[in-house]
Parts: structure tokens; C-alpha cells; sequence
């Protein structure tokens, strides 16, 4: 397929013609009527901008219908090939990209870890066949915060695009299975290696980010604690990384346990 597709407002409507958006090296690529209608209505400031690389077309089309269909959302990039998603990374940002790993010029992962550098406030989530060790490992490594198989039905990524953007990391129970082998080692941890385990490190906090693990603590969505600190919510979600990276956790639950656990806590 010729080119990325970048869905952006700032097109002139004279630039999408016939019911057509052009394309990197000529050509047009069809698009629906709904699609259509979406590019030339102004963006919501809250919509969840949505980045996509799929090489399955099928697939691709009932990811691309159910997030024009979804009202919280918008499509900023489609892209069917590693080039292609390597080349969207230069426009619009996203606040999720969905990636397949098994793309024709290449591996999605070449992509993911683009993204993580480009778009560091980007919830990258992977959307492949590929359950191997191997794969999960370099695709969490490269910086994606969810995986999920494409046994997951289509329809369902759109709840599950909401999840990553709110700070969770979708996960197939597959993968978390795997995940949870390759940490047991051969055999289940025992009560007493934890405790002979050594102490980890202490985590500080900023006083931000200390504020924001309250509020996430307490129940508040990002949206809610964006309004409480009067900043953006752009702004929470990465001061919410921020936290999960320093307390190496990959949810909000894992989050307040850690936290807790580490006396960053008064409860």
C-alpha cells in the first residue's frame, strides 16, 4: 500500500478530494463517508488521538470504523507498512499508537521503539498474532505499555485503547501468563526467597508527582486530577509514567500497592 495516511485538521478541504485523501508518492487511498466526515469536523480538545499500524486490511478497516464510530476518538495516522509507521512518528502526535509487530518491509518493534523516543508521552500498545517470549520481551523492552493478541476481538480495542490512555497496560491473558513464567523461573517463588530477597532501593518522588499518586489513590481519573491541579491532561499522563516508571510498576493498582508498600503512603 502506497504511503502513510495522515488524518490531521489542519488539511485544506481542497487537499481531500472525491472522497479520497492523497497519499506520500501519488495516488489516493478511498476512504468512508463517516472517516470523511470526521476529518472536516473540529477536533475535540478531549478526544483521544489514535495512531495506527496494521498490514492486515481486514483488520485494519473494522479498527479504523470502530474508532470513527467511537466518540471519544480520532484517527491521526494509518499506516500498513514499518516504513510508512516510522514516517507518521514525524507528524501529528498520538496519544495511543496501536502497532502489529509482523509488518512486510519489517518488524513493528523498529516502530515502537521510534515511538517511545519521539512520542514520549504516547501509550503505545501492541496489536499482533505473535505470542512468543521473544516478541512479548522485545516489544515491552522497546517501550510498549500493553500487548495484546489479535484473538481479541476488534471491537473490544477500543475499550482497551481507552485503558492505556488512562494510565493501564492492556495485557491478553496469554501474555500476562507468560510474563508471570518468565519471572517464576522454573519453579513458583517461595515464601521464604522473598523474604532473604534484598531491599529495594527507596523511590522519591516529586512533590507533583507525590500529588498525583494521592489522587490516583483516591479514585480520580486523569481528567479529574488534570482539573484538581489545573494542568493539562497530557501533563498527568506523564507525570502518571513517571511514577510507574520509578516504582517499576505497569498499572494503577500495582502503583498503589508498590507505593504502600515503599510508605509513600498515609493511609
Amino acid at each position: 500500500m502506497a504511503g502513510a495516511i495522515t488524518y490531521a485538521a489542519s488539511r485544506s478541504i481542497d487537499e481531500i478530494t472525491a472522497g479520497s485523501i492523497p497519499v506520500s508518492r501519488g495516488g489516493s487511498i478511498p476512504v468512508s463517508a463517516k472517516e470523511f466526515h470526521c476529518m472536516q469536523t473540529p477536533i475535540n480538545s478531549s478526544s483521544i488521538r489514535v495512531a495506527l499500524v496494521e498490514d492486515d486490511m481486514d483488520f485494519q478497516q473494522v479498527l479504523r470504523d470502530n474508532i470513527t464510530n467511537a466518540g471519544d476518538m480520532m484517527l491521526v495516522s494509518v499506516a500498513s507498512t514499518r516504513a510508512q509507521g516510522l514516517k507518521a512518528l514525524d507528524g501529528e502526535q498520538a496519544d495511543v499508537l496501536l502497532v502489529d509487530l509482523g509488518l512486510p518491509d519489517g518488524s513493528g518493534i523498529d516502530v515502537i521503539r521510534a515511538a517511545h523516543t519521539k512520542w514520549p508521552n504516547c501509550g503505545i500498545m501492541v496489536s499482533t498474532a505473535f505470542g512468543d517470549e521473544m516478541h512479548v520481551m522485545q516489544s515491552l523492552e522497546a517501550g510498549a505499555a500493553g500487548y495484546l493478541l489479535k484473538d481479541s476481538a476488534a471491537q473490544s480495542m477500543v475499550t482497551e485503547i481507552r485503558n492505556i490512555h488512562q494510565g493501564g497496560s492492556p495485557i491478553s491473558p496469554l501474555i500476562a501468563r507468560q510474563i508471570l513464567m518468565r519471572f517464576w523461573g522454573p519453579e513458583k517463588p517461595k515464601l521464604g526467597a522473598a523474604l532473604l530477597a534484598p531491599e529495594k532501593a527507596h523511590v522519591v518522588l516529586s512533590a507533583r508527582e507525590q500529588e498525583v499518586l494521592e489522587f490516583i489513590t483516591k479514585g480520580f481519573t486523569s481528567d479529574e486530577i488534570a482539573g484538581l491541579m489545573s494542568v493539562s491532561r497530557h501533563t498527568i499522563q506523564t507525570f502518571v509514567r513517571r511514577i510507574y516508571s520509578k516504582l517499576h510498576v505497569n498499572s494503577k493498582t500495582e502503583a498503589i500497592y508498590e507505593a504502600r508498600s515503599q510508605g509513600l503512603l498515609n493511609d
